[in-house]
């Protein structure tokens, strides 16, 4: 039986896109099927947001079909609770990212390490991966 794994919005996108960006690393644990693994409501908030804006227009068809693409994946959606809210607004760091916030909430809470890259994680003693 594999391990459960939270996926920061930046791997997620990467994996779609199938941009090898991320290393050998994050790559076993999204291909390994035993891994369970979670993709926060935080990060479709955030994709449809940069969408939106026009910071992410590569977006278009993942927003338009967001929940036949995640089916795909196999990976699945962490809705975003009241604990979790109260969490990430409670948070003791310095980070203003409500995304990344509400991530790192979901991950402690869950007892979920987190895929990502962000050194902004590494404040909250989640897992990151090195960048390579």
């Amino acid at each position: 039986m594999g391990n459960q794994y939270l996926i920061d919005t930046h791997i997620l996108l990467w994996w779609l896109f199938n941009d090898r960006k991320p290393d050998k690393i994050s790559y076993g644990i999204l291909e390994n099927p035993q891994n369970k693994i979670f993709v926060s409501s935080a990060s479709t908030w955030e994709i449809a947001t940069k969408y939106r804006i026009g910071k992410l227009p590569e977006a278009e068809e993942l927003v338009l079909n967001y929940y036949k693409i995640l089916q795909k994946t196999q990976f699945e959606e962490l809705p975003i609770s009241a604990a979790h809210a109260l969490r990430a607004g409670l948070l003791p760091i310095n980070h203003r990212d409500p995304f990344d916030r509400m991530i790192m909430a979901q991950a402690e809470l869950e007892n979920m390490p987190v895929v990502t890259h962000d050194p902004a994680f590494a404040v909250r003693f989640i897992q990151v991966l090195p960048k390579k």
